[in-house]
């Protein structure tokens, strides 16, 4: 018999009695349990200002009202593939707000601020899993690091974009999130749907990675209805969650392994799956285009000229594309990772990255079609 282990040992055996022993079936391939704080301790000790509050309900807010077909302005979502160094963060911010205040008019520019990576087989699995890149996984102090980085984003008056992956996370940084995604590999998991549906921020859905709409088209329709499943609350405990369902889910196009599906047909052949599958909401209205991943073939370059075509077709006039999404960070390409003293500061370690001063380009680039395309739509 193997001896009660874990977090919280001394109390659960004082409650069950010295004796008490969980049978062999348990915690067979556990090789260590590491309690972390409560997310609430994390939210006390790092907690926003009332004015970071009331930025994210206003940007939340226009957000949705892009997706309705509110606010004619521009979705991008722009940022490092991942988070792992907070002082290039930092600095990739404040660049990146500046540049918000000058083409507010015409583009509502929301950072990625991605702390989780899903991995195919193995790999890094972002600042949570392993702030310090060298295998040692504390994740207390990842979490720890999360919040503090969005905390720094918000101050710059930028909002945030988070891939939500693993379901407990949201306790710990949600109320600092302006917008998320549910990544391709997850779009048709249950667990990320329910978690969806009680979501307080708009919600991306990409399609598959084998390039199929209908998944993500049916996640959305999915979310926005009531879900029950188990949860844990502020305070660390196991709930029973009840959603209201969230009316705010779309569909991002990421491509696949098929290859690109941003071109006008993939759009408009979207769209209509989207409205085969009855799903109401900012579906009605559109779609945000990821210009990453498969749509690129992950190259930095070519994904800098997927979003110069899309602005292209904006500025055109074409209808049906109410976001953007691209990978950006101080410097182009990528590295593979290591301990922060050994890597090239500024510059991604997982997907490549388009350099910044292409990245300034580039949104220089989607706000100028927002205006051509006000003047076609004034005529």
């Amino acid at each position: 018999m193997t001896f009660l282990k874990g977090p919280g040992s001394a109390q659960d055996a004082s409650r069950f009695g010295d004796g008490a022993v969980y049978p062999e079936t348990v915690d067979v391939n556990i090789k260590q349990l590491d309690p972390i704080p409560a997310p609430r301790v994390l939210l006390e000790q790092l907690a926003m200002t009332p004015e970071q509050s009331r930025f994210v309900l206003k940007t939340r807010q226009q957000i949705r009202d892009i997706l309705h077909g509110r606010d004619d302005r521009l979705l991008v979502i722009v940022g490092p593939c991942s988070i792992h160094d907070p002082k290039a963060a930092h600095e990739y911010a404040v660049r990146l707000a500046q540049v918000s205040r000058e083409l507010d008019d015409r583009l509502l520019i929301v950072m990625r601020t991605y702390f989780e990576k899903p991995r195919t087989t193995v790999g890094w699995k972002g600042m949570i899993n392993d702030p310090d890149l060298n295998g040692e996984f504390n994740i207390r102090k990842g979490m720890f690091l999360a919040r503090q980085v969005l905390l720094d984003v918000l101050s710059q008056g930028l909002p945030t974009a988070i891939e939500w992956l693993d379901p407990i996370t949201p306790q710990y940084l949600c109320d600092l999130v302006s917008w998320g995604a549910i990544g391709a590999r997850n779009t048709e998991s249950q667990v990320h749907r329910e978690l969806a549906s009680g979501m307080s921020m708009p919600i991306g859905f990409k399609n598959s990675t084998d390039g199929s709409v209908k998944a993500a088209a049916d996640s959305c329709y999915a979310v926005s209805s009531e879900h029950h499943f188990l949860s844990i609350n502020l305070d660390g405990r196991v709930i029973s969650a009840q959603t209201k369902g969230n009316p705010d889910c779309h569909i991002v196009l990421r491509g696949s392994s098929q290859g690109p599906n941003y071109d006008a047909a993939c759009v408009h052949k979207a769209l209509e799956t989207l409205r085969e599958s009855k799903v109401t909401g900012p579906s009605e209205h559109g779609l945000v285009i990821d210009a990453a991943h498969g749509n690129c073939g992950k190259n930095e370059v070519r994904e800098a000229q997927v979003v110069e075509e899309i602005a292209e077709r904006l500025a055109k006039g074409e209808q049906g594309i109410f976001g953007v999404m691209m990978e950006s960070f101080l410097k182009g390409g990528h590295q593979s990772p290591a301990p922060l003293d050994r890597l090239v500061y500024g510059r991604s370690v997982t997907d490549a990255c388009i350099a910044w001063d292409r990245t300034n380009e580039l949104l220089h680039g989607l706000a100028a079609a927002v205006s051509a395309r006000r003047v076609l739509d004034g005529e």
